[in-house]
């Protein structure tokens, strides 16, 4: 009887020694204090990959202890101990400014031009390579400046080398309502061609063609945080009669692989395109991307990004005010193929029309954790269905 007792005890102690729990960690700089947003945090245990929202913060659910890796480009790289962190379930951690100033202008014998075309050949083909990805995608679209709608969920890509990619949705939400009036194609970004056009760049479509000099102005420049980066700065020139876009490209000049993109459009850039009045027009009046890529060893893929979209749309009586801001987080790489029927595979576009499937809280845990604000207005339009 006793041993049994002892028996029940040990088991009572181990499963609450090995039981899962939450855990969250605030990044800063530790100069002003402030919050660093797209941080990567990698808890090295489980191989989770993270990304720290507008407040520093990211959460995870691990068993025992593991050593925490935390980088972004304009800081030093920090590896923490578990058993240097706090005791308490919410750390701390502060990262070192890695300013070098050395945004001087690079001089190159090829034409910046041929740099970037050999920077997206290079970048493109390894992106190609076997392995998949689980990522946290999220939506949130607004009609006539009132949030209306949201989605989001936890997905997998496969990639196997060649052109297609193979989607299973693992789980997914989606709150509020859109008018019938809305075209088809706000209802959800199509998850297999965004990650195609991440992958493929081809939002540099435009700057790879041969006329683009007349269109755009190329500069190389040191990175001005990180002595191991370049950034390409194109501009549109004065004299442009289509281009209206920014484009600021980080990259490896050793690996010729890019790090980081970013692409919007100025005001004064807007001014110059000439306002559309038919029905069903779209007039742009905000346009915001920013993708980053991961290189981890001889690993390199997708790490994360943030797209916003503002226009008016032209209705026959009406003028609707639309912006959708989405974003996509990667949450785990493998190499590993995975096994599924054909049955699983999501041939949808988007998750828009596809029943809520919830199977636990990974909105909390899948890499990249709502502000405040946003629960707010995740939970105010679920309140409405």
């Amino acid at each position: 009887m006793r041993k049994f007792i002892l028996l029940f005890f040990v088991l009572i102690g181990f499963n609450a020694f090995s039981q899962e729990e939450q855990y969250s960690i605030i990044v800063k700089d530790i100069e002003t204090q402030l919050p660093i947003e797209n941080a990567t945090v990698v808890i090295l245990k489980t191989k989770q990959i993270l990304t720290s929202n507008k407040e520093g913060k990211v959460s995870f659910m691990l068993t025992g202890g593991s050593n925490v890796q935390v980088s972004e480009k304009n800081y030093e790289n920090l590896t923490v101990r578990w058993t240097s962190l706090n005791g308490d379930q919410k750390f701390i951690v502060y990262l070192k400014s890695n300013n070098t100033k050395l945004d001087e202008i690079v001089l190159s014998k090829q034409a910046p031009q041929k740099v970037l075309q050999k920077l997206v050949l290079t970048s493109s083909k390894r992106l190609a390579d076997s392995y998949r990805l689980k990522v946290y995608v999220r939506e949130f679209f607004m009609l006539d400046n009132k949030y209306s709608y949201f989605n989001d969920g936890l997905v997998n890509f496969q990639f196997s080398g060649s052109p297609s990619t193979t989607l299973l949705v693992e789980q997914n939400r989606s709150y509020g309502l859109l008018e019938t009036d809305i075209s088809a194609d706000l209802r959800g970004y199509d998850l297999n061609n965004i990650m195609k056009n991440y992958n493929d760049f081809k939002y540099f479509d435009p700057l790879l063609d041969p006329k683009a000099k007349k269109e755009y102005d190329f500069i190389i420049k040191g990175h001005p945080k990180n002595k191991d980066y370049y950034v390409m700065y194109i501009t549109p020139l004065d004299k442009a009669k289509d281009a209206i876009d920014n484009f600021e490209i980080v990259y490896d000049p050793e690996k010729k692989l890019i790090i980081e993109f970013k692409i919007d459009v100025t005001p004064q850039n807007l001014d110059k395109v000439e306002e559309k009045t038919g029905a069903n027009s779209k007039n742009i009046t905000k346009s915001f991307i920013n993708v980053n890529y991961r290189l981890d060893g001889e690993n390199y893929y997708l790490l994360g990004s943030n797209e916003e979209i503002a226009y008016d749309l032209i209705l026959k009586d009406q003028v609707k005010k639309i912006q959708v801001r989405n974003s996509f987080i990667t949450t785990n790489f493998n190499k590993q193929n995975f096994t599924y029927k054909e049955s699983d595979v999501f041939k949808e576009k988007s998750l828009f029309n596809k029943r809520n499937k919830i199977l636990t809280n990974y909105w909390d845990i899948s890499g990249f954790v709502s502000t405040d604000e946003e629960k707010a207005i995740i939970a105010s339009l679920d309140y409405k269905l």
